[in-house]
């Protein structure tokens, strides 16, 4: 049986590889059909918010990998309610459908995978 894993993006989309890196993986076990998970931690909220110019950093736009998603299986799809807040995002805002977790319900979810891989 594949073992679960949750990805844990924690970098802003503009501030270098590691939000890709982290959409590359999730896609990667998407097409597999691994059981997977990401959540949204830090700066890393900063990926949903709508609106990125990803040309004007000299990086590339996410959006759509993050659209793709779904196509790929991937639904399991967490926020930091803690990150958000602090960065002054509202989840009716975002630009996909995430699930808004409190710091208790994040131990809970992080506790719940057999793998967890921060970015």
């Amino acid at each position: 049986m594949a073992r679960s894993m949750l990805i844990i993006s924690r970098q802003s989309p503009w501030s270098g590889p590691s939000a890709r890196e982290a959409l590359d993986i999730v896609l990667a076990g998407g097409a597999f059909e691994l059981p997977l998970g990401l959540l949204f931690l830090d700066d890393g909220v900063f990926q949903l918010a709508p609106g990125q110019q990803a040309a004007s950093a000299q990086q590339k736009d996410l959006t759509a990998n993050l659209q793709a998603l779904p196509l790929f299986g991937i639904e399991a799809l967490y926020a930091a309610k803690r990150s958000l807040d602090e960065r002054g995002l509202c989840e009716a805002d975002l630009g996909l459908p995430v699930e808004v977790l409190g710091d208790d319900a994040l131990r809970t979810l992080i506790n719940r995978f057999d793998h967890v891989v921060t970015l």
